[in-house]
């Protein structure tokens, strides 16, 4: 099955993270989306963990990414 109108098909989320934290800050991205993982001690690994196990936090996250591309 083809994604062509997905823009996020096969971009893995470690990447869309990696992506984040060159464009904003860990303050800047709590800020942006008040999250326990982005407020408190942050980390690319910390993140992944609360972000693979919670379908809202991650879709905004994923929002933020699009947008921080255009």
């Amino acid at each position: 099955m083809t994604q062509k109108n997905n823009p996020l098909h096969s971009v893995k989320l470690v990447t869309i993270l990696e992506h984040l934290t060159q464009v904003y800050t860990w303050e800047e991205l709590s800020t942006e989306i008040n999250i326990n993982c982005f407020n408190n001690d942050p980390s690319i690994k910390s993140s992944l963990k609360f972000l693979r196990r919670t379908p809202w936090a991650r879709k905004k996250v994923e929002n933020l990414y699009l947008k921080s591309l255009s």
